[in-house]
């Protein structure tokens, strides 16, 4: 496993190649009519990170993740996940291929239980085809292992207790832990987070940034979309910075507190004049 504290010694700087990247994004826009809501001239995640993505509101940074996920196309540009190109790809193969995401408005199946939820997103069931479905013993081993698995995460996550109740049943909080058990459902190796503490109370705010660094402690990649400075300080080991649909800056979280160019994005260039 790639040190985190590795990114340390990068580059603070816009498009910096990193020693170990997992995702490689280049040349990559989107416009919706006159507006251009993403141009990222090159962009690299370090490997077994956990990587900020901040910016003021409408900067970019939701629809770069659409594009990134398969949720939507962009105008231009390319990008790979572990040297595998991601252009085109429809979004559940970009799952497949160890990429998922969770949205800020949480997307559980609500008339599903909180089980069937995570059998849902299980990757490998044979089951579902019909020959598979005629043959038992080509899905039983592999439901029984994905059933184990879901417990597991369950537990992981604090859901344990609430496998038999309707997804829509749970509190906003406990839908954004469900999203995350089921994102790890198909065993990706990059999690990207929107905003995953939005409407979350304090208390369980603690408990997701815990989980986000067990993702990372466990050897997977997260990069999320936040706004709390806290939070990015606590538990980020590098940042990126996005600013009408651009990178205007990269660096560790210190470095970003007092970048000058990410102070004028969110509060104007000219924030300091006397007028």
């Amino acid at each position: 496993m790639t040190d985190n504290r590795t990114i340390r010694s990068v580059a603070p700087e816009p498009g910096v190649a990193k020693p170990d990247p997992i995702l490689v994004v280049d040349h990559v826009e989107r416009s919706f009519g006159g507006l251009q809501a993403v141009n990222v001239e090159h962009l690299e995640v370090q490997r077994h990170t956990v990587t900020s993505l901040i910016g003021p509101n409408g900067a970019g940074k939701t629809t770069l993740f659409n594009l990134l996920t398969g949720f939507d196309k962009p105008d231009s540009g390319s990008w790979s996940l572990d040297g595998g190109p991601l252009v085109g790809v429809p979004a559940f193969r970009v799952a497949r291929r160890g990429m998922v995401r969770t949205f800020q408005l949480t997307r559980s199946l609500s008339r599903l239980t909180v089980m069937e939820n995570l059998l849902l997103a299980a990757k490998g069931n044979p089951g579902e085809s019909f020959l598979g479905a005629l043959t038992r013993w080509r899905w039983q081993g592999p439901e029984m292992a994905n059933e184990e698995r879901a417990k597991v995460l369950l537990q992981r996550y604090g859901l344990r207790d609430m496998a038999n109740e309707y997804a829509g049943s749970l509190s906003g909080g406990q839908r954004k832990l469900l999203e995350m058990a089921r994102a790890l459902m198909v065993e990706p190796e990059l999690i990207m987070l929107d905003e995953p503490m939005a409407g979350v109370n304090p208390a369980l705010t603690q408990s997701l940034l815990k989980h986000i660094t067990g993702l990372r402690d466990r050897g997977k990649t997260v990069v999320f979309i936040e706004h709390d400075m806290d939070v990015i300080q606590e538990i980020s080991d590098w940042v990126v910075v996005m600013s009408q649909g651009q990178v205007i800056a990269e660096g560790p979280p210190s470095h970003i507190a007092a970048n000058q160019v990410v102070i004028d994005a969110y509060l104007g260039a000219h924030h300091g004049e006397v007028p």
